[in-house]
């Protein structure tokens, strides 16, 4: 695989880390408040459970006032005031829906009791002298405040506010209509509640129901009761065995969280780190793409160190290669002047001239060819460490530079309607790539270069066909390999084409050998400039 070649990313499905993360901090802000949410959700079922038990006291203490209505009212006419506005009454049932909640706004503390100017007729005070012991004993176990309220509001049983009327107060009002009304309000205590109690509301309001006690659509009366609900801590604490659950089932979330930070997050990061320290004690050589990354930057992290591990071993097989030849072509020479510089040196006087002349010539010639192989090595190494400049060319300038150069060696370029296209290529580099080419072709017995041009995507394809002797089938995979040459006894070195390569990687551009029946022919991918124009 080429060194700059990306590895395939997985077509796994993945998540965003922003986006797990942003998971992860919602339902951390989502758990107080939705304890919170929980909180006054259970307080206000307190507050509607006060309701339905109030309400259930009224039912009774309202049976049991019409009881004594029939048993002590002994005129034809029927008791009570008339309510012409409510329907006939049926046998069927009618349940008193509770209606308070802790969403509806908190009224001010009941108002105090008012003077009448008519006390309440006697039928209305003899009831509420023969309820009244049923109505302490109802406080006893109930703790509710009760109290009868005749048919115009006046108390007519309770502990206190006895002869007072009640009728100005609205959930009385309401009654005294026919119609059942409660009420959350302020309650008032003489001490302070503990600074715990403070979360709660249901610490600090006192129910109040008006139920009133109607008759064949005459309103006899009113049962006023009202409770503070039960504290939440309170109860709670009373509970505390299912509170337990709902704690251990936040507690699982808390953990899954951890887990799903854990298993996205930390997992493949510590796998990661894993590998890379294999790699560090020689027990792995490439550094493999996590098979479950989850999340889509984990994977892009995976791949680029991934396809990093891959280009720095291909970098290391390179040098590897590329000292071994380096060293076989230096070293071929260089024991061939060292025995002719050995024998030169053992038979001074006795060597004839010729011989001497001929280990002479081989010394220089030796000598200029790892003069010619350093330059090559110095240019090759310059092409591999080449950083793209922001220059640009054009293709018949460059040609045209050239063109009598190699008339004069016999070379011939052949070309018509190149495009003046501007190239994302300095000008340098471009005329070293087409030296090299041009050099290829005189090498191998060419006269004639023809150049032809053709844009694909964004590149110009550049293809320099020669009538040369060619390329045999057994070397063309091995043409573009550092050292390979065929004309190693005529001053070869093997890398023009490898520096050819080098420059053209470093601006985007590639080369390539493709199929031709005479000579060769090199096709040459040159990047366009994003300012590119026809000249």
């Amino acid at each position: 695989m080429p060194i700059n070649a990306q590895l395939p990313m997985s077509n796994r499905r993945l998540f965003r880390l922003r986006n797990i993360l942003l998971i992860v901090m919602l339902m951390v802000l989502g758990l107080p408040l939705g304890g919170l949410y929980f909180f006054r959700i259970y307080e206000n079922e307190l507050v509607q459970q006060t309701e339905r038990e109030l309400i259930s006291q009224s039912a009774v203490l309202s049976a049991d006032f019409r009881q004594h209505v029939r048993n002590l009212h002994h005129e034809d006419s029927a008791y009570g005031k008339i309510l012409p506005s409510l329907p006939p009454e049926s046998d069927t049932y009618h349940p008193v829906i509770p209606v308070l909640s802790l969403v509806n706004p908190v009224q001010p503390p009941r108002p105090a009791a008012q003077p009448v100017q008519i006390p309440a007729d006697e039928l209305a005070q003899h009831i509420g002298e023969i309820m009244r012991p049923v109505i302490a004993d109802t406080q006893r176990i109930t703790l509710s405040g009760i109290r009868l309220l005749d048919m115009n509001g006046t108390v007519i049983a309770g502990n206190e506010d006895v002869g007072l009327s009640f009728a100005d107060i609205s959930e009385v009002r309401r009654a005294l209509d026919g119609h059942y009304a409660g009420t959350i309000r302020q309650r008032l205590s003489d001490e302070p509640p503990p600074p715990l109690y403070s979360m709660s509301r249901g610490a600090n309001i006192r129910v109040f129901v008006a139920f009133p006690v109607i008759e064949d659509r005459h309103l006899q009366g009113v049962i006023y009761v009202s409770r503070t609900p039960e504290n939440i801590l309170r109860h709670l604490f009373e509970v505390r065995k299912k509170v337990f659950v709902a704690f251990s089932i936040l507690l699982g979330l808390v953990v899954s969280l951890v887990l799903l930070v854990s298993a996205t997050i930390s997992r493949p990061i510590r796998e990661l780190i894993r590998q890379t320290e294999r790699i560090k004690q020689g027990e792995q050589k490439l550094l493999e793409s996590l098979k479950n990354p989850v999340t889509y930057e984990i994977a892009q992290l995976s791949e680029s160190f991934a396809s990093m591990s891959l280009a720095l071993a291909e970098r290391t097989d390179y040098i590897q290669r590329f000292a071994t030849h380096v060293s076989h072509e230096f070293k071929t020479p260089l024991t061939s002047m060292q025995g002719a510089l050995e024998l030169l040196q053992d038979h001074p006087d006795t060597m004839p001239d010729g011989q001497r002349r001929r280990f002479i010539d081989n010394l220089l010639a030796d000598t200029q060819r790892l003069k010619q192989l350093v330059n090559r090595l110095l240019e090759l190494a310059r092409a591999d460490a080449l950083e793209p400049s922001r220059q640009d060319s054009h293709v018949p300038a460059a040609i045209i530079a050239l063109q009598s150069r190699y008339a004069e060696r016999g070379l011939q370029l052949h070309y018509s309607n190149l495009p003046g296209t501007t190239l994302a290529i300095a000008p340098d580099a471009l005329e070293i790539v087409l030296i090299n080419l041009f050099e290829n072709s005189l090498q191998h017995a060419a006269d004639r270069v023809e150049i032809t041009s053709g844009f694909h995507g964004n590149t110009l394809q550049l293809s320099l066909q020669d009538n040369g002797t060619g390329v045999s089938p057994a070397n063309r995979n091995k043409i573009f390999i550092p050292f390979f040459t065929t004309r190693r006894n005529s001053g070869g070195t093997g890398l023009g084409l490898e520096i050819t390569h080098s420059l053209l990687k470093a601006y985007g551009g590639r080369i390539e050998l493709a199929e031709s029946g005479q000579g060769a022919l090199f096709v040459l991918s040159l990047p366009l400039s994003s300012r590119s124009k026809v000249f």
